[in-house]
Formats: C-alpha cells, sequence, structure tokens
C-alpha cells in the first residue's frame, strides 16, 4: 500500500543528485578579475596579447591565481581586490599607451571560482542583482552638439534638393557649424528661397544679409525645434541601449536619463563587463556616401593632392584612402533588419541589410542614376569612420536588400549586425564614468536576507519537529529539498536573485511547508477515526492531494500575473515565487511521502507512527 516502486525512488534520487549538483557552484564564491578584450574589430586577442598581460603583471610584481584565453577574450582571476586594482593599471599601461587609440578594452570583473568539472557540466552560479551584489555601473555623455550638426547636415541636403525641383537657381548651399547659408544673386531669388524655407521647413528661421552684389540667406534651427531635436536623440539612444542589453541577455537593467545630456546604465549580475562596455561604448552608425569620383578626388586618394571641397577622407580595412562626398545617401535610420551570412559566390562572411520603404526607394534611385560608379559603406565607431567597403554599381538595386562584405572575419560579422539591428545610435556617446558597485542597498543586505531565510527555515524546522515528530522530520526534510530544487532551477535558469527574490524565497518555505501540514493532519485525522496506521497514511497522502493541488494553482495564477503584467523588482518576486510553487509541490508531496515509504512502507504490522499527540474523540 505504501510503497514506492523503484523507479520512482530512483527519480527522487536523480532530482536530488541534480538539485545539489546545480547548487553548489553558489557556494564557491567569486573572484575579482581583469577582463581584456579587443575594442575594434580589427584588433585580435591572441596568445600574443596574453604573454603581453602575463609580462605586465610579471614586471610589476604581481601574480595572478588564473589567467586564460576564453572566447576572444583573455581573463586574469586574483585573490583580493587590492591586487586587481593594480593588475587593472598594469595591464592598462601596457596595452593601451595612447588612450585616444585604444586597441583593447581592460575592464574590472567577476568570475565564478566554480571548479573546472563544474563548469564543464554547465553548472554556474545564481546571478545577484545590484540590490544584493552590484554590478556595473556606466555614466553615458551625449554629444549633443553632434546631434545638431547631423540635423544641419541633414537640412542642407534636403534644402539643396528641393530648391532644385522649385527651379531655383543659386550661388551655393553650404553648412557652418549648426547654420545653412545660401548664396543667390538676386533679390527676386532671395524672397522665393525665403518663401520655400518657410513653406517646408517650418523648423528653420531665417536671416538674410548681403554679400558684396549678392545676397545670402541664412537658416538656422528654432530653439524649440532644436531642443525637441536633443531629446528625441536621447530618447533614441536610450532605447537602442535597451536594445543592445537585450542582445547582450543582461537582467534586469537599469537604463535612465539623467540631466539634460547623461545616460545612466546599470547592469546587475553581468559576467562579461568587458563586453557590455565595448557594445554600450561603440556609436556604430552606417553611412552610405558616393565615392568622389573626380580627378581630384583622386589624387587625393593617392596622396598628391588635397582632398576636394565637399568631400571627407576616410580609410578603408587595408588602411587604403577613400575619398567620399559629404551629402549621405542612407543611414542606418532606414535600417529594418541587419543578420550575419556568407556570399553564396565567394563565401565569405557578410552582413545582410534590409532598407525600410524609404530607404529602398532612395537606394534605388541613386543606384539607377549611378550606374558605373562606387558607392562607399561607412562604419562610425566612437566617431571615428572606416570605409567596409566601396563597390561599384553595376545595375540598379531594388528589393531593399543590400550585402555588405570585405574582408570581415565570422565574429566580425556577427558584431556588425548585432550593433546595427539594434538600431543606430541618435548621437555619439562616451562613457565618462564606469565603475563596479557594491549593493545599492548596502551591503548588509545580503548577510541579512540569507538570515532571513535561514532562520525562517530553523524556527519553521523546530515547530514541525516538535509538533509532529518523526513525520515533522520528514516535513523539515522535504523543505530542505525544496530550498535545494529552488536554488538549482534559478542557477540552470541564470536567473538574477534581487532582495525582492529573497522575499519570495522566504515566503516559499511558508507555503511549501503548508502542504505537509495539511498531509500530516489529514493522516492524524484518519487515526483519530480508528483506522489502522498504514491506512491512515495513504489516506492522509491521497485525500490532502486535492486540496493542496487547489490552493497552489490558485496562488499560482496570482504570481503569473505578477509575472505578466509586472516589471522590474515586481517581475524578480514573481519568477521565484511561481518556481517556488512548483518546487514545492514535488517536494512536499511526492518527495515527502518518499520519506514516509521508506520508513514506515517496509513494515508490515505497523501498530502505531510518530506524529505527535492524536487527540481522540473519547479523550483515550
Amino acid at each position: 500500500m505504501n510503497r514506492y516502486p523503484v523507479w520512482k525512488y530512483a527519480t527522487l534520487l536523480v532530482a536530488l543528485l541534480i538539485g545539489a549538483l546545480y547548487t553548489l557552484p553558489n557556494f564557491f564564491g567569486e573572484a575579482p578579475a581583469v577582463q581584456v578584450s579587443a575594442s575594434k574589430t580589427t584588433v585580435k586577442v591572441d596568445t600574443a596579447v596574453l604573454g603581453r598581460v602575463e609580462e605586465a603583471l610579471k614586471s610589476d610584481g604581481l601574480t595572478a591565481d588564473a589567467i586564460s584565453l576564453e572566447g576572444g577574450s583573455i581573463k586574469a582571476r586574483f585573490d583580493s581586490t587590492d591586487v586587481q586594482l593594480k593588475a587593472k593599471d598594469a595591464i592598462q599601461k601596457a596595452l593601451v599607451p595612447n588612450p585616444e587609440e585604444p586597441g583593447f578594452v581592460v575592464a574590472l570583473n567577476l568570475l565564478p571560482r566554480s571548479p573546472a568539472w563544474l563548469s564543464a557540466l554547465n553548472a554556474a552560479p545564481m546571478y545577484l542583482g545590484l540590490d544584493l551584489r552590484g554590478g556595473v555601473h556606466f555614466m553615458l555623455q551625449v554629444d549633443m552638439a553632434a546631434v545638431l550638426t547631423k540635423k544641419a547636415e541633414s537640412l542642407t541636403g534636403d534644402l539643396r534638393t528641393t530648391l532644385r525641383e522649385k527651379n531655383i537657381r543659386h550661388g551655393g548651399i553650404s553648412r557652418q557649424g549648426n547654420t545653412v547659408e545660401v548664396r543667390v544673386r538676386d533679390a527676386a531669388t532671395l524672397e522665393a528661397t525665403r518663401r520655400v524655407v518657410s513653406e517646408q521647413f517650418a523648423d528653420l528661421q531665417t536671416t538674410d544679409v548681403a554679400d558684396g552684389g549678392e545676397f545670402k540667406l541664412v537658416a538656422t534651427l528654432k530653439p524649440q525645434a532644436a531642443r525637441l531635436v536633443q531629446d528625441q536623440a536621447l530618447k533614441q539612444n536610450i532605447t537602442t541601449l535597451h536594445n543592445r542589453i537585450n542582445e547582450l541577455g543582461v537582467a534586469e537593467p537599469v537604463i535612465q536619463q539623467q540631466g539634460l545630456d547623461r545616460i545612466v546604465v546599470q547592469l546587475p549580475g553581468v559576467q562579461d563587463t568587458a563586453k557590455a562596455k565595448d557594445i554600450l561604448g561603440r556609436t556604430a552608425t552606417l553611412e552610405l556616401r558616393m565615392v568622389e569620383e573626380s580627378a581630384e578626388g583622386r589624387a587625393a586618394e593617392t596622396g598628391t593632392g588635397p582632398v576636394p571641397l565637399g568631400a571627407e577622407r576616410f580609410l578603408d580595412r587595408s588602411g587604403q584612402a577613400v575619398i567620399v562626398k559629404k551629402q549621405v545617401v542612407l543611414t542606418g535610420d532606414n535600417l529594418t533588419d541587419a543578420q550575419p551570412g556568407f556570399d553564396s559566390q565567394t563565401n565569405e562572411p557578410t552582413v545582410n541589410l534590409s532598407l525600410d520603404a524609404k530607404g529602398t526607394r532612395i537606394f534605388k534611385d541613386v543606384t539607377r542614376e549611378s550606374v558605373g560608379k562606387r558607392m562607399a559603406i561607412i562604419l562610425f565607431e566612437k566617431g571615428k569612420g572606416e570605409v567596409v567597403t566601396a563597390p561599384v554599381i553595376r545595375t540598379e538595386i531594388g528589393g531593399g536588400r543590400v550585402q555588405i562584405s570585405g574582408r570581415m572575419t565570422t565574429m566580425e560579422a556577427a558584431d556588425t549586425s548585432l550593433l546595427l539591428r539594434a538600431g543606430s545610435l541618435a548621437a555619439p556617446m562616451e562613457i565618462i564614468e564606469e565603475r563596479t558597485i557594491g549593493p545599492s542597498l548596502g551591503a548588509e543586505n545580503i548577510a541579512m536576507g540569507f538570515s532571513s531565510v535561514a532562520w525562517g527555515f530553523l524556527a519553521v524546522a523546530v515547530f514541525m519537529c516538535l509538533y509532529y515528530a518523526l513525520f515533522g522530520v520528514f516535513s523539515t526534510v522535504a523543505l530542505a529539498v525544496n530550498l535545494l530544487l529552488l536554488v538549482a532551477v534559478l542557477s540552470m535558469m541564470q536567473a538574477t536573485l534581487t532582495l525582492p527574490g529573497m522575499a519570495a524565497m522566504a515566503l516559499v518555505l511558508g507555503m511549501a511547508i503548508d502542504a505537509n501540514v495539511l498531509i500530516n493532519e489529514r493522516v492524524r485525522e484518519e487515526l483519530r477515526n480508528g483506522a489502522a496506521p498504514q491506512t491512515a497514511i495513504h489516506a492522509g497522502y491521497d485525500r490532502a492531494w486535492a486540496t493542496i493541488l487547489d490552493s497552489n494553482v490558485t496562488t499560482l495564477i496570482a504570481g503569473l500575473a505578477l509575472l505578466a503584467f509586472g516589471s522590474g523588482p515586481v517581475r524578480g518576486f514573481a519568477v521565484v515565487h511561481c518556481l517556488g510553487i512548483l518546487t514545492s509541490m514535488f517536494s512536499g508531496v511526492f518527495f515527502s511521502r518518499g520519506l514516509v515509504n521508506l520508513w514506515y512502507g517496509r513494515q508490515k504490522k505497523l501498530k502505531g507512527v510518530s506524529i505527535g499527540t492524536v487527540w481522540r474523540p473519547d479523550g483515550s
């Protein structure tokens, strides 16, 4: 009656072993570390860089507990934060002699101390949130001057196109800082130009001045329009940062505006801080421009002449100069998707771009009018442009699909796609502050959080053992297994544990023991009614199951509602709460019954059970 088949005991044992295995990494803690990654796609982190890092540490008399080359980055672990900080300075000095041209990202990190055999089994500790362990804090400064300059450049091109469509002849349009200047020869043309600007460019205000025998119309952004452009740029950058961090898989990030031109980013529980800093710091935007095909442009490419007016000089990945026009044909704003791939003919890694309707139309028109000419695809990172490729336009290209190739590795193609897919930044940003911060609510939160769970568990265990005797011991062991399985599941999910999550864990302890209280009281009731001990145990578990299921399902529905509609700390609470309900049903019913069956099920003539005092109606 009260005997499990062997396969059920085997299932319980396997669950217990898996729970112990994946809970174990949480007890080893974390080691302070320094991580070195490449800041440019053209820079490689290899064994030669590893040798330079080891030499830098040796020359400063520093010893690393472990140093390894993993996944394109170097990770050096140390036994204390003091040594970690000294090592960072030494490595920074050796690898980045010129801070203006950083080839590597040297960042502080925390790496798990788990043994290699646990890591090989993909057993890793839970992440801890900012309120428990801290994380990485970035302060980003948005270049608002660049926002206005970019807007003025765009308006310059639009105004030039509009005047050409209206057949208004002018003496040249140029941008001077954040103003647009239009030169005209007579008053009638000046009036016509002013009328076009007032009708079609509502964000511009104009003034005109005499310039010798000609006239000059000076257009500037209205103050309210400039403020709106800056606000939109800041919001777009925040959205882009959200998308990029989602690509990195960081749990519960904090991204918020601070002041008029700064953004705060906090990444709790992040493991690869160097990668996060690299992705956030790279202001990757894409621009398509036509190559300057004139004789002056070719002379500038070879270095035998100056760069022509209205053109700029960039380098491609092989170091060759490419002279391109300042006028931008398309930007990353016209992208809808970017995915890595391979060229069907050469099998080279590529980046495949998809354009929106406006970009598709512009690209089709430009390629139709520029057959035989070169178009440069320029990737801007950290304010510096690099020509990815400058192919010759062979035919009109429609359909809104563009392929970028040009001596890229698979990893470079994937990184470029990630940056472009996450969205282009409306304005360049610079990391002006970076630090690894401690718990935002104080280090005592960690001790208090774990103490609350431990003392709560101890109080419940003492009560159950005193009130239900041996059955209380079984319930306490099942409660410990529930906690073990909950931590194991959170570790396998690589969830971020926050203070609300710890509160949910403490709550789960009280809810989990409720199932065993129902079972124990039901067994007592059967004994009180005169049932045999074996029959009472069987009826107690069977008849309490429906009540336990109902109560847990209704609580689970509430938890799922929190998970669906909550955000931030509420979601952290809901995740632990829902998982705790599932693990408590397994441990409180199936595991505890397995213990009872193992202890009492083998006794054929059972005279009594140790379940505390059973009060009978007749007082016996």
